[in-house]
C-alpha cells in the first residue's frame, strides 16, 4: 500500500505544502489530486519564502515526480506565472514535472462568471477567491468543460468559442458581459506554453510507479470543512477535499493507500463566510492574527482566527480515517499563559454534545471550553520535540486523548527545519 494522502483538517491554510516539502525526500512522486489555483501552499527553506497554487509541493527536489492529477483545474495564466518563478529561482521542472490530460482547464470566462456570480449573492456571499474554481467544476459536472488533453486537437480554438458563448448564456440573466478580450491574448499564449509540457494520461504514469513499488504521496489543497459534501456547505470549495479525493482526483484505487496525515493548527482559522464557532473577534482573535501572520497566500485577505475545535477536528478525523495528526504553528500561542481548547458545543436547548452538526446549525452552536496552561515560551528556538516545555507536552497529551490520533510532528515556527518530529 504504497500511497499515503495529506490532506487539511480545518478550514485550508493549515500548512499542507509545508509538510509536502518536509516529507517529500521519503517518496518516489507527490501528486495534487484537488483544487486548482485557489490553493496557495506556502514553503519556507533557505531563508525563502515560496508559494505554490498548482504545482506539487515536492517540486524543489529535484529526484521527485510532480504530478497534477486529473482532480485539479488548472488555469494556463497562473501555471504559466508559476512556473517561471520556479525558473527563476534555478528549478528544472522539465523532468519531473506531468501533467494530467484529464484536469479541467479555467478559461477567462470562467473566471468572469465567478465574479458575476459573487457579486449577485450580496450580503450572502460565499468568499469566493474569484479565481474561476467553481464555474470550472460545474461545467465539469454539467459534461461541458475543457480539458487540458483538448489543447492537443486541431479545433481547440472552436472548442473555447463555444465555452464562451454557452459562459455568455450564463451570465446574460445577470445583466453582465463577459469582458474576457483583454486577457485572452495571455490565455491563449499561456495555452501554447502548457503544450511545451509533460501532458499525459498521469493515472498510468501513477499506477505504472505502484507496480513498481514506488512511493507516492497524495497532496490535498483546501481543508475538510471545505469538502463540497461534508463541508459548511454551501460555504465549501467545489472539489472533494477529503482522503476519498485522492482515488478520484488520481485515478489510483482505495486498496492502495496506507497512511492518511491530517494536518491541523494549534488554533482555527477561516478565510471567506460561513460558520466558525471559535471565531474571536477581539482583541485575542488579532494577536492570533498577527503573530502567525494570518493573511490568504492567494488573496492577501485577512483570516478569521478562533481556538482549536475538537468536534470539527474529531469529525474530518472520522471521514478521513486519519492515522496521524501533524500539528502546525504551536509559535503562535507562545505569548498566551492560557489557552483555550473547545471540546463540545453547546446547542441552543442545552445539551452538550461532542459532534458537528448540520452545518446549517452550526452558527446556533455556542463552544464548551477547557483552559488549559500556557507554554510561554519562544518555541522557534527549540530544535527538538523532546525540549518542549511541560505544558507544551501536556496540550499534545489532551488533543491525543480527545482526538485518539497520535500527534507524529509539531511545527514551531515557518522554515523547514522549524518542523519536529516526535
Amino acid at each position: 500500500m504504497p500511497v499515503d494522502v495529506l490532506i487539511g483538517l480545518q478550514w485550508g491554510d493549515e500548512g499542507k505544502g509545508k509538510i509536502v516539502d518536509v516529507l517529500a525526500p521519503t517518496y518516489d512522486a507527490v501528486a495534487r489530486f484537488q483544487g486548482g489555483p485557489n490553493a496557495g501552499h506556502t514553503l519556507t527553506f533557505d531563508g525563502q519564502k515560496h508559494v505554490l497554487h498548482q504545482v506539487p509541493s515536492g517540486i524543489f527536489h529535484p529526484h521527485i515526480l510532480n504530478v497534477v492529477g486529473n482532480g485539479v483545474v488548472l488555469d494556463p495564466v497562473v501555471f504559466r506565472q508559476e512556473l517561471q518563478k520556479l525558473t527563476d529561482r534555478g528549478v528544472d521542472y522539465a523532468h519531473n514535472l506531468y501533467i494530467s490530460k484529464k484536469a479541467q482547464l479555467i478559461l477567462p470566462s470562467h473566471r468572469a462568471l465567478d465574479r458575476i456570480s459573487e457579486e449577485a449573492r450580496g450580503n450572502t456571499k460565499i468568499g469566493s477567491t474569484l479565481k474561476g474554481i467553481g464555474p470550472t467544476y460545474s461545467d465539469k459536472i454539467g459534461r461541458v468543460g475543457l480539458r487540458v488533453g483538448h489543447i492537443l486537437l486541431p479545433d481547440f480554438e472552436k472548442r473555447y468559442r463555444e465555452a464562451v458563448a454557452h459562459h455568455a448564456s450564463l451570465a446574460a440573466p445577470y445583466g453582465k458581459a463577459l469582458e474576457i478580450e483583454p486577457f485572452e491574448a495571455d490565455f491563449f499564449a499561456a495555452v501554447d506554453f502548457l503544450r511545451t509540457l509533460q501532458l499525459t494520461d498521469t493515472e498510468y504514469l501513477l499506477n505504472d510507479l505502484l507496480t513498481q513499488g514506488k512511493r507516492i504521496l497524495a497532496e490535498g489543497a483546501q481543508g475538510s470543512m471545505l469538502d463540497v459534501d461534508f463541508g459548511t456547505y454551501p460555504y465549501v470549495t467545489s472539489s472533494s477535499t477529503i482522503a476519498a479525493g485522492a482515488c478520484t482526483g488520481l485515478g489510483i484505487a482505495p486498496r492502495h493507500i496506507d497512511k492518511v496525515y491530517g494536518i491541523t493548527k494549534a488554533y482555527c482559522t477561516r478565510v471567506g463566510g460561513g460558520p466558525f464557532p471559535t471565531e474571536l473577534t477581539g482583541e485575542v482573535g488579532e494577536q492570533i492574527r498577527q503573530a502567525g501572520r494570518e493573511f490568504g497566500s492567494t488573496t492577501g485577505r485577512p483570516r478569521r482566527t478562533g481556538w482549536i475545535d475538537l468536534p470539527a477536528l474529531r469529525y474530518a478525523i472520522m471521514l478521513n480515517g486519519v492515522t496521524e495528526l501533524h500539528l502546525m504553528k504551536a509559535d503562535v500561542l507562545d505569548a498566551f499563559a492560557e489557552i483555550e481548547v473547545c471540546t463540545h458545543y453547546r446547542t441552543l436547548d442545552g445539551e452538550e454534545t461532542p459532534n458537528l452538526p448540520d452545518p446549517g446549525q452550526l452558527d446556533q452552536v455556542t463552544p464548551v471550553y477547557q483552559q488549559l496552561l500556557g507554554w510561554y515560551t519562544d518555541l522557534t528556538n527549540v530544535t527538538e520535540a523532546a525540549q518542549f516545555p511541560k505544558p507544551l507536552q501536556d496540550y499534545l497529551a489532551f488533543l491525543e486523548k480527545e482526538l485518539q490520533v497520535p500527534i507524529t510532528i509539531v511545527s514551531v515556527g515557518p522554515d523547514r527545519v522549524s518542523t519536529l518530529f516526535r
